[in-house]
């Protein structure tokens, strides 16, 4: 499958429909008070890093971003429609999104995510995180995994 992957906003209908697809599988893993999902609005703001990957006929097939702190930088929002699964959609999402961020000067991308979900815990090892404890405002949550990896500083950068 050709995928292309690049930087967009969220703000369009399908892509609102995947972030949909995304709270209703974490509704169906995680009680409310441990999810720590951004709303659109939020994705829209000027330091967020948001990418869409698309299939050959432009359908978004996945999505992901990168909110710019000055510290580090918070992945949030990745998630890959299911027929997109299994096809490194969600490995190349996360190397733009690394790439990017680290052109803007971020030097650590941390994460929370779940322990019900194999794939994606795989995927973050698989590419280089590790897990650690509660960052910025989360707390110590039995249903959170906490992760974060450093990012090589960009050769746009020198």
């Amino acid at each position: 499958m050709t995928v292309h992957i690049a930087l967009e906003s969220p703000a369009q209908a399908e892509v609102i429909a995947l972030i949909a697809e995304l709270d209703a599988y974490q509704d169906a893993l995680y009680p409310p008070e441990s999810r720590h999902a951004l709303d659109l609005a939020a994705l829209c703001a000027p330091h967020v890093l948001f990418a869409v990957a698309r299939d050959g006929a432009q359908r978004a097939l996945g999505c992901g971003a990168v909110v710019l702190g000055t510290d580090y930088g918070e992945l949030k929002r990745m998630y890959v429609h299911p027929q997109g699964r299994g096809q490194g959609v969600a490995k190349q999402l996360l190397s733009l999104l690394e790439t990017r961020a680290a052109e803007r000067g971020c030097t650590l991308l941390k994460l929370e995510t779940g322990p019900y979900q194999p794939e994606a815990l795989g995927l973050y090892a698989r590419c280089g995180y590790e897990r650690r404890g509660p960052f910025g405002d989360y707390r110590d949550d039995p249903l959170s995994v906490f992760m974060q990896k450093p990012l090589l500083p960009s050769v746009a950068m020198a």
